[in-house]
């Protein structure tokens, strides 16, 4: 599927960026942004919302992005901060850090969701945008693959929670996990299941 959005007429001669964040569900781990500019000369089929791909969709399309795309940045937000700020703005947070690493810095950026961040550019929030546009649809996949290979990496210094196959969302096995083993370093304290789990621990 290939995804279009019209481009504001102001920034039809500018660079426009779509960004987008994975992991504002999970129990662990960072939320993760990724920002791209797609090159309108090498146009990439087969976008989608990531989370309507497999694995090894997404994988595909993901090195294509990096093959085509203008340029890609990525930004997140650690656990201290989610647990500090919230996850929202945790969110927002990573979504701007993405936005402001890019190599080509955008005329407009199109926002998934229904909030954009507190910056300087013009953009626009598009709810189910990573379904709508074909950037943000880029960027999505681009954060989706990256935060999901991260959560395998640490499957390894954490095991026994199955954070390869969960990628630390609250899945029956993570729950139950999480009770048998208590909360380790990469979950969120904020989140009431690790707050159970903490406040069972202090009693």
């Amino acid at each position: 599927m290939q995804l279009s959005f019209p481009y504001p007429s102001s920034s039809t001669t500018e660079y426009v960026a779509g960004v987008d964040e994975v992991g504002r569900g999970p129990l662990a781990g960072d939320v993760v942004a990724a920002a791209v500019i797609l090159d309108p000369a090498r146009p990439i089929s087969n976008l989608n919302d990531s989370k309507k791909m497999t694995e090894r969709q997404r994988e595909y399309v993901f090195q294509t992005i990096l093959e085509s795309a203008l340029c890609y940045a990525l930004g997140r937000a650690s656990v201290v901060e989610i647990d500090n700020i919230n996850i929202l703005q945790a969110s927002l947070l990573a979504m701007s850090r993405a936005v402001a690493a890019l190599s080509t810095q955008p005329g407009f950026v199109y926002v998934d969701g229904l909030h954009c961040p507190h910056w300087a550019y013009p953009s626009s929030a598009v709810v189910k945008g990573d379904s709508k546009v074909d950037c943000i649809a880029a960027a999505s996949i681009v954060a989706k693959v990256i935060r999901d290979r991260e959560m395998q990496d640490l499957d390894s210094r954490y095991p026994g929670y199955g954070f390869a196959i969960h990628k630390g969302y609250p899945t029956k096995a993570h729950l139950l996990a999480l009770h048998a083993q208590g909360a380790c370093e990469i979950h969120r304290r904020s989140f009431k299941p690790v707050q159970l789990v903490l406040s069972r621990a202090d009693m």
